[in-house]
């Protein structure tokens, strides 16, 4: 997957996705046991291609770097990159990186009849409700998150 910067100013950055190269890694099929060991064997019978498992539309598909801690509670951290699809239909639930006033932001979708709702995932930080009075554009759906450990 190879990424080229397309906006790396402001909160977010993006990358567009070059999937023309693939990278076949081994893959433990079976799970890996995070209680009790389980048997040792011959466990990398396959290999996995990131490119295919993350991007299933790679010209509708973009990647950001996270910039803030609004997120947390959803598992998205400070610095996490996203794979976003622009082809996806939001919905309730959805997360989803929009512009709000000229600002990209990254909150969960709550869709209500009541309107449109930009729910944060940390309590320190207030959902907003999206009026007529805002500039709001949902530019694409959170379809997987990656975290260094």
């Amino acid at each position: 997957m190879n990424l080229k910067a397309i906006n790396t100013k402001g909160k977010l950055r993006i990358y567009s996705i070059s999937n023309e190269t693939s990278l076949a890694l081994p893959l433990i099929e079976g799970g890996i046991s995070a209680g009790f060991p389980s048997p040792a064997a011959d466990f990398l019978d396959s290999t996995i291609d990131l490119n295919k498992y993350l991007i299933k539309h790679p010209s509708t598909t973009f990647i950001a770097i996270t910039d803030g801690v609004s997120m947390t509670d959803a598992g998205i951290a400070d610095k996490d990159l996203l794979i976003v699809d622009k082809s996806l239909e939001p919905s309730d639930g959805k997360i989803a990186v929009c512009i709000l006033n000229g600002e990209f932001v990254l909150k969960r979708l709550k869709v209500d009849k009541d309107g449109i709702w930009l729910m944060p995932a940390n309590e320190n930080y207030k959902p907003t409700k999206i009026t007529e009075y805002h500039d709001f554009e949902i530019w694409g759906i959170v379809t997987f998150s990656i975290q260094k450990h």
